[in-house]
């Protein structure tokens, strides 16, 4: 079952709905006893650029206010957690360090949902047969878990790559290694299965499963019916099944000591 998720949004990334509450009352239900809030995180720019799917700087405060707030409600019904969900943008990755620094952030996952530093707006998510822009992902991507503050990351089969599988492979083997280097968890994305999208990659976690990455599974919840999806989950429990993977609750990535402020 579907016990522990480290994956989930809040209202404050501007594409998910419900309240907080929400998510831990369906959380609840559902009989989890881990759930983990990973909202999209702040990233400060330059020449006033501004992504509009993340929460503000000035947004920070009122996200930890209101879950640790949540974290004493709920004590005796499900344990609570507070990261973030962030890109690595080389550029940019040390001011967003010092911009957190002093909250009491208890983990990061690594979403590359854009490549570079974003601007130049090349995400991961639409087709491309572009080797050089999948050995971008590859390298950026690697270059992030080196750094040692992610625990996870997240949907690391995002990259939407429609060339050669021998190449895709070739290339996300330095990923696949990169996280076992670094200790980092592979998460099995749920959204991807419920929205049907190109992840989860069974090419990818073909890889995985030769690698011998250890991977967890996150709801990747943007509404509270989300948190809790038992179909999904075992739609993705069944790729563990076929590439051998080894498969830990996501609580695990708390453990591995990674951020810790």
């Amino acid at each position: 079952m579907l016990r522990e998720s480290f994956h989930n949004h809040t209202w404050r990334c501007n594409h998910a709905e419900n309240t907080e509450r929400d998510y831990i009352e369906s959380a609840v239900r559902g009989g989890m006893t881990k759930l983990g809030f990973s909202d999209h995180a702040p990233y400060v720019f330059e020449n006033g650029y501004y992504s509009g799917f993340r929460m503000k700087p000035e947004q920070i405060q009122g996200y930890f206010d209101t879950l640790e707030a949540l974290k004493q409600e709920y004590k005796d019904k499900i344990d609570i957690y507070i990261g973030f969900e962030a890109e690595y943008y080389p550029k940019f990755f040390g001011k967003f360090l010092k911009l957190i620094a002093d909250y009491p952030v208890e983990y990061l996952l690594m979403g590359q949902h854009f490549i570079h530093n974003e601007m130049d707006r090349m995400d991961s998510f639409h087709a491309s047969e572009s080797v050089e822009k999948l050995q971008t992902y590859v390298r950026q991507v690697a270059e992030g878990l080196s750094t040692g503050k992610f625990a996870c990351l997240a949907h690391p089969d995002v990259l939407w790559f429609t060339g050669s599988k021998d190449i895709y492979q070739k290339e996300m083997l330095i990923v696949c290694e990169a996280a076992k280097k670094y200790n980092v968890l592979l998460e099995i994305n749920l959204l991807g299965v419920r929205d049907g999208r190109v992840y989860p990659n069974p090419d990818f976690w073909e890889v995985a499963g030769q690698v011998g990455n250890t991977v967890t599974i996150g709801s990747d919840a943007h509404r509270a019916a989300d948190v809790y999806d038992p179909k999904s989950y075992e739609t993705a429990m069944g790729i563990v099944k076929r590439f051998g993977l080894n498969c830990v609750n996501a609580g695990e990535m708390i453990k591995g000591g990674h951020w810790l402020g």
